[in-house]
């Protein structure tokens, strides 16, 4: 299927030009957000709709982020405070969907995304969108975590390499055979993810670090887009695992569970399973 819309997945806490002297001069010439607008069809003239349903504060971040855009002179922006599932079937929500060029969904709780999203015609509208038209979806954290078909809901870090203790359920639906973790590094959920996959080898794990980003086109070529980095964790290739032979909470064991790491502007294709590291900003000696 050839898909026309754009995915930007954002592993959280992304430069909003709030920062040191350094990052506000990132943020405005090649910073995440900037990106998303660049990619849009109209460029700052498009109309970015922010949907803060995952967050406990929806005020707060969606008005954090007009004003974010606000900065990179994207003003045709507003707030979609889509709180119940009654929302997401609203006419006037509907039509404010079918407007937008860019949608960014903000983090918090992906299950509390998922349960009033999915189902609703909000979601059908948004997919439809996202297939057929130059359409951006942004989320972030939890906004990027829900945007496959599969979402890591339970797993702590400090436990996650333990049978039985990572739970999945379903997500949006915008990307199939990957599971996306956010925070990656910061909050050490490499665990998840390795359980995840040596379960489920058939997808390919996602894991954004704070202030990572990749645009995935055609839900095929993967881009890293943001400064930090993005660990990618292919089970294709695993050779063994106990898992079926241990007990719920006990460790697990796997061989041969394949592990990449992406910075900025190096690419990965979802076909052939390829990276390919940009030696372009190598530092000079």
């Amino acid at each position: 299927m050839n898909i026309k819309g754009k995915l930007i997945i954002i592993g959280g806490a992304e430069n909003k030009g709030d920062r040191n002297n350094t990052e506000i001069d990132n943020f405005y010439e090649n910073g995440i957000l900037k990106r998303i607008i660049d990619e849009s069809k109209h460029k700052e003239e498009s109309r970015i709709e922010i949907v803060p349903t995952a967050s406990g504060l929806p005020e707060e971040s969606g008005n954090d982020y007009v004003k974010a855009f606000g900065k990179l002179n994207a003003r045709n922006t507003g707030v979609l405070n889509i709180k119940t599932r009654a929302d997401a079937n609203d006419a006037k929500m509907l039509e404010r969907l079918k407007k937008a060029d860019i949608i960014l969904v903000t983090g918090g709780d992906q299950m509390r995304l998922t349960t009033i999203l999915g189902g609703t015609k909000f979601l059908d509208l948004l997919q439809e969108k996202y297939i057929k038209e130059n359409f951006i979806y942004a989320g972030t954290s939890a906004g990027a975590a829900a945007a496959s078909n599969n979402i890591i809901v339970e797993g702590q870090s400090d436990d996650a390499l333990l049978k039985g203790r990572v739970k999945i359920a379903s997500g949006l639906a915008l990307i199939s055979n990957v599971i996306i973790d956010t925070h990656f590094i910061r909050r050490g959920r490499i665990g998840r993810v390795f359980q995840i996959v040596a379960t489920n080898p058939g997808l390919l794990g996602i894991g954004l670090e704070e202030n990572a980003a990749l645009l995935i086109s055609n839900n095929k070529k993967i881009e890293a887009i943001g400064p930090a980095m993005t660990i990618i964790v292919d089970g294709r290739a695993i050779r063994d695992t106990n898992y079926n032979d241990v007990s719920e909470g006990e460790p697990i064991s796997v061989e041969n569970l394949n592990v990449h790491v992406m910075s900025k502007y190096d690419t990965y294709n979802l076909d052939t399973h390829q990276i390919i590291i940009d030696h372009s900003n190598t530092a000079e000696e």
